[in-house]
């Protein structure tokens, strides 16, 4: 299968999907998504596909939400989008095999929340880790308000998502953000011997047992939480402050070029 803004390899037990958008530092468009849901498809009816790895193109795993084409969208036009994005990142949450971000470069915003919702993250020490929408007036998605707070308790949640600060790779691993931090040039090979370590066991062991994972958390369920996601978004963009923001957003790239 052939797609349009992504890469499908396949070595051995192992399925590499690669966002490429690389001139736009793998910004997600619309287009991305619905290309991410479809190779995901592929490596879940490959019997034999164990693991997979989702990584970026060029400096970036993704620079977060492609700005330029949600700018252009009407209300009713976000929510679309959101609901598929929703979708997309559930599929991730649900995968049945193992899924490892190995994340090079900026990790931004929806780009960070795709990493958060694989199980495994292993990052570039210098890589750039955030969620810069309180600083251009929108929400988190892709189950985020649950997942970072699994992974890093609530006050550091809080403070990650409040003050919109970026950390590097080294600072992500030490509060447990992430698995482990590795020089850049040895991320992929890092994420591939993980998986390989994966795919020697059981498939039908790992399914069971990410399935009891996913049960044990949480008392409010995954769909009200995203749901509220999506409305939250919504509710965000759909403010002046919002406008204010991304137009801040386009002044600033244009003067830095």
């Amino acid at each position: 299968m052939s797609f349009g803004v992504i890469e499908y390899t396949k070595t051995h037990a192992t399925a590499t999907i690669t966002l490429n958008r690389p001139q736009a530092l793998n910004a997600m468009n619309q287009k991305l998504w619905i290309d991410l849901k479809k190779a995901l498809v592929e490596a879940q009816n490959d019997s034999n596909v164990r693991a997979v790895i989702i990584t970026g193109s060029g400096r970036a795993f993704s620079a977060g939400a492609d700005l330029k084409e949600s700018k252009q969208r009407s209300l009713e036009q976000y929510r679309t989008y959101l609901e598929g994005l929703q979708e997309t990142s559930r599929r991730i949450i649900r995968f049945e095999k193992p899924t490892i971000a190995a994340i090079n470069g900026y990790a931004l915003g929806s780009g960070y929340e795709l990493a958060l919702a694989c199980d495994i993250r292993i990052a570039a020490e210098d890589a750039q880790i955030g969620s810069p929408e309180a600083r251009v007036n929108s929400s988190v998605t892709g189950g985020a308000f649950r997942l970072l707070q699994d992974l890093v308790g609530p006050g550091k949640a809080k403070e990650l998502l409040f003050t919109a600060e970026n950390i590097d790779g080294r600072e992500a691993a030490r509060i447990g953000l992430v698995n482990k931090a590795v020089p850049a040039d040895q991320l992929l090979d890092e994420a591939k011997a993980m998986a390989a370590k994966i795919a020697a066991n059981s498939p039908f062991s790992i399914k069971m047992i990410k399935k009891g994972l996913q049960m044990a958390q949480g008392e409010a369920s995954l769909e009200a939480l995203m749901d509220f996601e999506v409305e939250a978004c919504l509710a965000c963009v759909s403010t002046k402050e919002r406008q204010d923001s991304l137009d801040n957003f386009a002044q600033r790239k244009k003067n830095s070029k």
